[in-house]
């Protein structure tokens, strides 16, 4: 019989209320800055915020969210959809730079059916890449190996996004 191999961390997401009454999208860029952090929101601009991924495929996922509450892309109105794919070509740069990555997966999964955990509320996926960085883990084991926690990789990308307006206190 094999060991177990453990995941304690997927336990909150499995675990955590889903409280379909408020929108973390909305919510926590909308939070006084001092709770971004708190809240993994790496910038909160008047039209899109950037946040971790609280349970995130590799260290450095981002996620890329226009501030308003829409699931699909024809709902932006043209100066948000503008805003947004503007933050998702900047942070794709930055977050490459920051975490040395050899490419990148960026992406949409519009509606549930697709894939979203947060259907409601639609956000672009930056998931930084590495030659080597897929194992047997996701397959065998429905494991993903993080090297980094979640507050490291924060003040780690922190500095590289420091000069963008809309930038959360460190």
């Amino acid at each position: 019989m094999r060991p177990p191999i453990w995941a304690p961390w997927r336990m909150e997401y499995l675990l955590a209320k889903k409280d379909r009454a408020s929108c973390i999208f909305c919510d926590y860029p909308a939070e006084p800055s001092s709770k971004h952090r708190e809240h993994l929101v790496l910038l909160a601009n008047e039209h899109a915020s950037i946040l971790l991924n609280r349970y995130p495929f590799a260290s450095g996922h981002l996620l890329v969210v226009p501030r308003a509450h829409v699931a699909r892309l024809e709902d932006l109105d043209d100066g948000a959809y503008d805003a947004l794919f503007r933050l998702v070509r900047e942070a794709q740069k930055r977050l490459k730079a920051a975490v040395g990555a050899q490419a990148l997966n960026i992406g949409l999964n519009l509606g549930e059916a697709a894939g979203a955990g947060i259907a409601e509320h639609l956000h672009v996926h930056i998931v930084p890449r590495w030659a080597g960085d897929t194992n047997f883990m996701p397959v065998i084991a429905d494991v993903r190996v993080m090297p980094q926690y979640l507050d490291e990789t924060y003040r780690r990308l922190h500095p590289h996004f420091a000069d963008l307006p809309g930038i959360s206190p460190l």
